[in-house]
């Protein structure tokens, strides 16, 4: 053996030594970083206030190209609205609902048309059921159906929320329930979608539930009457199982169908969301029964934004699902500078988390900075591609 085949060899023993060392690292530090292999979700919500944009089909091609190039990867758009959808709709129709608000600018299914050009770019589409058991009072649906809604214990119907004046479906009425089910299973069915998302309105107020059906409902399980108090904690956690026990079987109605698709939810921060809104969203993740959790945190200072992102049970769902934040990037009268929005973005990243947009046309649109400012702001939010699936 010549001298440079000698320090070949002892190179390569090595070498197998350190890769050899390097897989059982590797392999035995995998349960501690659990974490790490979830997709990172980089996504923009799609409103009724982008729908010009998303009624033309050029727009959409554009708009679709403009995400990936800015490495988005999941884009939501609105399909259940005021107690509409924005697809042509069979079940809507049965109960005299408007089956089709929305139409393209050529007559044409926008939600199709979202669908095709996203997939074409690798992007995924999510729907999003904005309203859940929230409609106007001057809505067909509300109208047609006004058993359905339920009343505070002072008889009022209706409460002031973002969306104005609105009345609520009772999400304990088996009626209620079988029709929000009708219209996922139509959608689920019909397009190819990669998830759907439900957000803060598929709860209910806390004042609400005095209707004379969910206070028999109550009585006949509990042998009392409803409290007076609305926050009394045993009414609120049988009105919040109720909702849970809805989640459960509309998870496995819809994996039935597409045992692939996310079930995202985009709820307020827990200690809200469970004590005012019944929405008891960390037991559903216990559950199983969400794949994807984006918390609303629409705050301008950072300290109070980061608060709401280090609380104990971020972290816990985090280390089950793909978890993220909502991050607010302006609206029409409120526009967030771009300083703001990176700053909320690196804080998220830093711990992990990935970020959705409130709304798509305010990303650049409705801002006081220039065009080319934001587009740069953005691309470098996200320098490279994360890619994701539709099943972890």
């Amino acid at each position: 053996m010549t001298w440079y085949q000698r320090i070949f060899k002892n190179l390569f023993t090595w070498l197998f030594l350190i890769s050899f060392t390097t897989v059982l690292l590797t392999n035995h530090l995998i349960p501690v970083t659990a974490q790490i292999p979830r997709q990172e979700i980089r996504g923009v919500w799609v409103t009724n206030n982008d729908l010009n944009i998303f009624k033309d089909k050029k727009q959409v091609a554009d708009a679709v190209t403009k995400l990936r190039q800015l490495n988005f990867n999941t884009i939501y758009p609105v399909v259940w609205n005021s107690g509409y959808v924005m697809y042509p709709s069979k079940v809507a129709k049965s109960i005299d609902i408007q089956p089709f608000v929305f139409r393209g600018s050529d007559g044409h299914d926008i939600l199709a048309d979202i669908i095709d050009k996203a997939h074409r770019q690798n992007l995924m589409v999510v729907p999003w059921f904005e309203f859940g058991f929230m409609t106007p009072p001057t809505s067909e649906l509300a109208l047609n159906k006004p058993e359905w809604l339920t009343i505070k214990r002072n008889g009022g119907e209706t409460s002031i929320s973002a969306a104005g004046e609105v009345s609520w479906l009772n999400p304990f009425h088996p009626e209620v329930q079988q029709f929000i089910t009708n219209l996922l299973v139509e959608m689920a069915s019909k397009y190819d979608i990669d998830g759907i998302q439900f957000d803060d309105h598929t709860s209910l107020p806390h004042e609400f539930g005095y209707d004379k059906y969910t206070t028999a409902l109550y009585r006949q399980e509990t042998q009392k009457n409803p409290p007076a108090d609305s926050q009394d904690p045993e009414w609120v956690k049988w009105r919040a199982d109720k909702i849970t026990d809805f989640m459960v079987r509309l998870n496995q109605r819809i994996k039935q169908i597409k045992p692939r698709a996310i079930i995202s939810v985009s709820p307020n921060y827990y200690d809200f969301a469970y004590k005012l809104q019944l929405q008891d969203w960390l037991n559903w993740v216990r559950l199983n029964v969400v794949d994807e959790l984006i918390v609303q945190v629409y705050r301008d200072n950072l300290a109070s934004f980061t608060t709401k992102l280090d609380r104990p049970e971020m972290k816990e769902v985090q280390q089950k699902i793909s978890t993220g934040v909502g991050i607010m990037a302006g609206l029409r009268t409120n526009p967030v500078p771009m300083q703001q929005i990176t700053s909320q973005v690196r804080t998220a990243q830093q711990r992990g988390l990935g970020v959705v947009f409130f709304y798509y046309e305010s990303l650049w649109n409705n801002s006081q900075e220039s065009f080319k400012k934001r587009l740069a702001g953005f691309k470098n939010l996200f320098p490279y591609p994360a890619v994701r699936l539709a099943s972890e």
